[in-house]
């Protein structure tokens, strides 16, 4: 399908908000996406012949989801390239960053046997020229001797680079970035240097990842603690020319350029990566948030949105947008027959007793939800389509929900969470048959020890 014009996709959007999205055309829908596209953290995500292609940490393995749109992503199947029976590197498994080098594809990640400080950073190679591998492992690279993770290339005046953070110097003050040049795309040679980086807190710098403009080099990086609110994005950036291993020849910019956007409902937006448009005319920027301010290291998703670029050649970020909005996808992106469906939209009809309102504001699909705490009441969906996604609240009072297809077995869903946490994914069917289904969720009754109630909540409703 040829990519319509940007006013002619915001004005699909528009009129999908004017008159509900139940009464919105497919077509209209085919060209936007609403976040998250992934339910982890700290995502590398790209596009490469004609799919999108992204990891995050996974803790005891890596993996990789993949998909032809943006719209679909979220609902793509996980596929696990690689796990480790070596002990001293199968734990911990943190931040997969992706590069293409020649016929090969190379990730880059951080593990641990298990106690935080022993974290190193590793290699990984695939046998041919597909992103989805197989993959063997390559190499341990960087290693100093001391902690340290979320390594990746950069390049700069033709020279490849590593990137990564460590210690602060003697072990005291915030993690730091460190650089050290390349030889191959598995091998650091000679030593490190330091890049001392501002912050605005007395944590970390991690995460550094490079972007490229007009032969200025960019080095984006997190600072502060990534389970508080105010974890953000700093940068650094060199001019061409300019040796990266003199730490003096990086100028810092001020302040975050990437921050907390509490009117949104954001938290938390950093440990990010950058992509292309599929027809290479956009510049978008991946990342983590969290719909909660709570101090917490849970309920980071990956989003992505379209940034800009100053007068002074700087990227604009702008402000992180909440879960939730409808956007355009990015330009050549060839959309999906995808739709959403609000908890008040006719396709949802509730049976026994259920409240509705707006006091969940940000926290909620276009500022409005339904909940009931009442054994045996249900809310049924009439859905056509071959996959369903049901995002809404999770709290200190959920309950458990007991949720089946076209009258199936029941799986049974916990709502409970020690914090309240909005637009989250609870449920995601499997792939169905084309055509028209029936999902019915029913208020069990019964909720975890933990929990204060049996309270269940309709909100935001994704078909594909």
């Amino acid at each position: 399908m040829p990519r319509l014009s940007l006013w002619c996709a915001l004005a699909a959007i528009a009129l999908s908000m004017l008159v509900g999205p139940a009464s919105a055309t497919a077509a209209q829908l085919t060209l936007t996406y609403r976040n998250p596209v992934n339910a982890s953290a700290d995502p590398s995500l790209m596009y490469h012949d004609g799919n999108y292609y992204v990891a995050t940490t996974r803790g005891d393995r890596i993996g990789i989801w993949k998909s032809p749109s943006l719209a679909t992503l979220l609902a793509a199947p996980e596929q696990v390239v690689w796990r480790d029976s070596d002990p001293s590197r199968n734990k911990q498994m943190w931040a997969p960053a992706f590069r293409h080098v020649g016929s090969r594809w190379y990730i880059y990640y951080t593990a641990s046997d298990g106690v935080g400080a022993n974290h190193r950073m590793y290699v990984l190679e695939s046998a041919g020229d597909d992103p989805m591998g197989p993959y063997a492992f390559k190499a341990r690279i960087a290693d100093f001797g001391e902690y340290a993770i979320d390594g990746e290339p950069i390049t700069h005046n033709g020279q490849q680079y590593f990137v990564w953070s460590g210690p602060g110097r003697g072990m005291t003050g915030p993690q730091q970035l460190y650089i050290a040049r390349m030889s191959n795309p598995w091998t650091v040679t000679g030593g490190r240097v330091a890049i001392p980086a501002n912050g605005g807190c007395t944590e970390v710098r991690e995460g550094p990842t490079p972007l490229y403009r007009n032969g200025r080099t960019f080095l984006t990086y997190s600072t502060c603690d990534t389970g508080k609110p105010d974890y953000q994005l700093w940068m650094k950036s060199i001019a061409n020319g300019a040796d990266p291993m003199v730490a003096a020849n990086w100028r810092q910019h001020a302040g975050p350029v990437f921050a907390r956007h509490d009117a949104g409902g954001v938290w938390g937006p950093g440990h990010h990566s950058f992509f292309r448009s599929p027809d290479g005319t956009e510049d978008w920027i991946a990342y983590h948030a969290k719909n909660t301010s709570t101090y917490t290291y849970s309920f980071r998703t990956t989003r992505v949105q379209e940034f800009t670029w100053n007068a002074d050649g700087t990227p604009n970020f702008g402000r992180p947008r909440g879960a939730g909005a409808t956007r355009a996808l990015p330009s050549g992106d060839p959309g999906a027959t995808t739709s959403v469906i609000n908890d008040t939209d006719p396709q949802v009809t509730y049976a026994g007793t259920w409240k509705s309102g707006s006091a969940c504001g940000i926290q909620c699909f276009w500022g409005n939800d339904h909940w009931s705490g009442q054994a045996g009441a249900t809310a049924t969906i009439q859905f056509t389509g071959t996959q369903i996604a049901l995002l809404s609240v999770r709290d200190v009072g959920n309950g458990i929900a007991a949720i089946s297809i076209d009258g199936g077995p029941e799986q049974r869903v916990d709502y409970y969470s020690s914090i309240r946490v909005g637009e989250h994914l609870n449920y995601k069917s499997p792939v169905l048959p084309a055509g028209p289904h029936t999902l019915r969720v029913r208020v069990t009754g019964d909720r975890n020890p933990a929990s204060s109630n049996t309270v269940i909540s309709m909100d935001r409703i994704e078909v594909y």
